[in-house]
């Protein structure tokens, strides 16, 4: 995709044009035994950004950079930006000279590469034309092997709509070559090519190009990979959002609940300031993962995240990112200044973990286990209480632990497949038994916090018969143990927390730990 998508247009009343899935076979782009005018097989051009790729080469570009060089990546790319004023194919040429994605992790479009393979067994000649700049483009080409020429953008020509046009006309003729392409400012080129496809456009796109071959007396376009209506349109948006995150949101309730309050404006503000964390924390993933997409296609699972898979363009994670940042501090300050500092605190840490942190050695497991207690200081400071030294040492070991596991899994997970070590980490395979024996020892301390603290005085004051308390201990370290032993044996997900909302044992365990706080509260 060179241009953005414009957005279609109609007299009010006009009935919508019926569109064309697929066309017939006879009126597919580059069917077997279709000449142009002097006998040779028409050739076959493809666009790359949106079409070729499901993702725009320019932003996962800047990304890469931003990814790569931390905060002085992220100033490199606004500099870059900032001088669009030099024009788009200089802007795109800045960037080519400082990285190009690696090809070898670009979400391709199967059908496109399915459709040049064809093509090229026919014995047609097949070029790869873009507005993207000619380094990147030459490195796709390079990576397939599935093109005879390539051309892009070079510095100062922006090669898209009438450039390209005029230069396929140009060497091929009028109408002696075949177009496949996404978006609305190809529509002078597929207006100079014989036949035309789109691949993965949106409607409106489809629909510009079916009016305008009408117009023309031109062959009825073909229409493959349309973009999804409906809730299939949506769903890749609520993904990227990583709801099923939100349950970590949930420690934001536990100081309220340990000091066993109930009172209605303290249900009320803790749950404000947990619908802030959700928010601010969807926030946090989605620029996460942009930072992340050449890590996360490297990832078995993570591949499949909307922004890595190009469901979700960039730009638009971009504006999701900035949207609930804003909604989620607007809404944490809404209960109290301290909890908007905290949350504040909260979307910092997450950045610099996403843009440094998380590429440094242990450093990054006790970022995570901070970004978990920050959860319960947010909870406390919504209600004006303070939490306990001995409940925050307690979460504080938990975490750590949880943490730990975190990156155990992914190292027994990157054995498992062959890798080198975890994507876009700071840990090699031989590091898995240290990293195991942090997990272990991180859980028994938070156990042996918890044994201790049932002799606070906090807990004799509002337990009882606290006694009893000394059921949960060797609950906690049976589950610890487990889980740590599921990471090593490779039968946990990415995320221990996660996994033990799935894990019918986890939820067996909880609800004892809940019976004998219970029991201990009224016997």
């Amino acid at each position: 995709m060179t241009d953005e998508v414009q957005a279609e247009t109609r007299a009010p009343g006009e009935p919508e044009a019926p569109e064309r899935e697929t066309a017939p076979t006879a009126g597919r782009l580059g069917a077997a035994g279709e000449d142009g005018e002097d006998g040779i097989p028409a050739v076959l051009a493809v666009d790359l950004d949106g079409t070729l790729l499901r993702i725009d080469s320019l932003h996962e570009s800047a990304f890469a950079l931003a990814a790569r060089d931390g905060p002085r990546g992220v100033l490199t790319v606004l500099s870059i930006l900032l001088r669009r004023g030099l024009g788009r194919a200089a802007v795109k040429a800045d960037l080519a000279a400082r990285i190009i994605p690696d090809p070898a992790r670009l979400p391709y479009r199967d059908s496109v590469l399915q459709r040049l393979r064809d093509a090229r067994a026919e014995g047609r000649r097949t070029v790869l034309i873009t507005a993207a700049d000619q380094r990147v483009a030459q490195a796709v080409a390079d990576h397939l092997g599935l093109f005879d020429e390539v051309h892009g953008s070079d510095g100062a020509l922006n090669l898209s709509g009438e450039e390209k046009a005029a230069l396929l006309t140009e060497r091929y003729g009028p109408q002696g070559f075949d177009y496949i392409a996404d978006a609305t400012g190809d529509l002078p080129v597929w207006a100079a090519a014989r036949r035309s496809a789109t691949a993965g456009a949106r409607r409106g796109a489809r629909r510009a190009l079916d009016r305008a071959c009408a117009a023309e007396g031109l062959p009825p376009p073909e229409h493959m990979d349309p973009r999804p209506r409906g809730p299939g349109a949506v769903w890749p948006y609520f993904r990227a959002l990583r709801p099923h995150q939100w349950v970590k949101n949930t420690l934001v309730f536990l100081p309220m609940l340990s000091w066993h309050s109930l009172a209605a404006d303290h249900v009320q503000a803790v749950t404000t300031a947990a619908l802030a964390f959700c928010m601010v924390a969807s926030g946090a993933y989605v620029i996460n993962d942009l930072l992340d997409l050449s890590a996360d296609r490297a990832h078995p699972r993570k591949r499949f995240r909307p922004f890595a898979a190009g469901e979700v363009p960039a730009l638009q994670g971009v504006v999701m990112g900035v949207a609930l940042l804003a909604a989620g501090l607007a809404t944490a300050y809404s209960v109290n200044a301290l909890t908007f500092g905290i949350t504040t605190l909260y979307f910092g840490s997450t950045l610099l973990y996403s843009l440094v942190l998380k590429r440094e050695l242990v450093i990054d497991i006790c970022t995570l286990a901070g970004l978990y207690a920050l959860r319960m200081l947010a909870g406390g400071a919504a209600i004006g209480w303070y939490l306990s030294p001995w409940m925050l040492a307690l979460s504080v070991f938990l975490f750590l632990s949880l943490a730990a596991m975190k990156r155990q899994t992914e190292l027994v997970d990157a054995a498992a497949t062959g890798r080198s070590g975890a994507a876009g980490r700071a840990y090699e395979p031989a590091d898995l038994v240290v990293v195991t024996m942090m997990a272990i020892a991180a859980g028994y301390v938070s156990v042996l916090v918890l044994a201790l603290y049932i002799y606070s005085p906090e807990v004799q004051a509002l337990y009882r018969s606290p006694l009893i308390l000394w059921g949960i201990p060797p609950i906690l370290l049976y589950w610890v143990s487990r889980l740590v032993m599921l990471a090593h044996r490779g039968r946990m997900d990415d995320d221990p927390v996660l996994f033990a909302l799935k894990d019918p044992i986890s939820w067996a365990s909880g609800a004892v730990i809940l019976g004998v706080a219970v029991a201990a509260k009224w016997l």
